[in-house]
C-alpha cells in the first residue's frame, strides 16, 4: 500500500529525533541553571576564564569578546573570536567558568590543528547549501512522477547525508573540547572540589544536545532512504 508523503508511519523516526532533542535541552537548561546559581570561590568571570586559560595555553591571538542571549557561547575559527553570552561572559559561577573553558577548548583544538575541527570547519558550506536545497528536492521528488522524480530523491539524499556527516564529526568535536576545559580547570586551579563535579554535569548535559542532535538527523536520513525505497517498490 502506498502511503502520502505527509501521511505514513514514518513519522514515529521524526517524533523520536523530537522527543530526544527536547530531552537533552532540557537536561542542559536544567544543569545550567543549577550551577549558574554556585558561585565559584575564586570569584572569576567567564571572561577572565578564558583570557586565563588562552594565555596558559599560550593563545595570544584569539580575541574574547561578548554576544546577546542565552547559551550563545561559540568560538569562531574564521576570526578567532571566542564569544560568550550573557550568562557567561560577566557571571562568576560554576556553570559559567565550564562553558567558557569549552569554548576556549575549540580555540586550543584550532591552535594545534585539531583534524576533526578543521573537517568541521570545511564541510560547514556543503552541509549549510545540503540543509538548504535537500528537502526542497525530496519532497518534489516523492510528490512527482516519472524517471526524473527518482533522480531528485536521490541526490536530496545525498545532500542531506552531508548535514548528517556534519552533526556526526561535530561529536568528537565537542566531547573533546570539553574534555580540555574540564582538565584545565582542574590544574589551573580554577575551580576547587565540588565546582570541578558541576562544571563536568553542565559540559555532560550539553553534550546529550550533540548526541541527540546527530541522532535526530540520522532518524531523518533513515526515514527519507524508508520513503525512497517504498515509492520504487510501489
Amino acid at each position: 500500500m502506498r502511503y502520502p508523503f505527509f501521511f505514513d508511519w514514518t513519522y514515529i523516526l521524526v517524533l523520536i529525533g523530537v522527543v530526544l532533542s527536547l530531552w537533552a535541552s532540557s537536561r542542559v537548561k536544567s544543569a545550567f541553571n543549577k550551577y549558574s546559581k554556585m558561585k565559584t570561590i575564586s570569584g572569576t568571570t567567564g571572561a577572565q576564564v578564558a583570557e586565563r586559560i588562552l594565555q596558559r595555553s599560550g593563545i595570544y591571538d584569539v580575541s574574547i569578546q561578548h554576544v546577546s542571549g542565552d547559551l550563545t557561547d561559540h568560538y569562531d575559527p574564521r576570526t578567532k573570536t571566542l564569544k560568550l553570552s550573557d550568562s557567561v561572559y560577566n557571571a562568576s559561577s560554576v556553570a559559567a567558568a565550564g562553558v567558557a573553558a569549552h569554548e576556549c577548548g575549540h580555540a586550543m583544538q584550532h591552535n594545534q590543528g585539531y583534524a576533526p575541527l578543521a573537517i568541521r570547519t570545511a564541510i560547514v558550506p556543503v552541509a549549510n547549501f545540503g540543509s538548504t536545497i535537500s528537502w526542497p528536492l525530496i519532497i518534489i521528488g516523492l510528490m512527482m512522477g516519472g524517471s526524473q522524480s527518482q533522480l531528485l530523491i536521490n541526490i536530496g539524499i545525498i545532500l542531506f547525508s552531508t548535514v548528517v556527516a556534519f552533526h556526526l564529526i561535530t561529536l568528537p568535536v565537542e566531547l573533546n573540547a570539553s574534555s580540555r576545559a574540564l582538565r584545565i580547570l582542574s590544574e589551573t586551579g580554577i575551580l576547587h572540589g565540588d565546582e570541578n563535579d558541576g562544571a563536568k554535569k553542565v559540559l555532560n548535559a550539553a553534550a546529550l544536545t550533540y548526541v541527540a542532535s546527530a541522532a535526530a538527523m540520522a532518524l531523518q536520513l533513515l526515514r527519507i532512504v524508508l520513503l525512497s525505497r517504498s515509492r520504487r517498490n510501489n
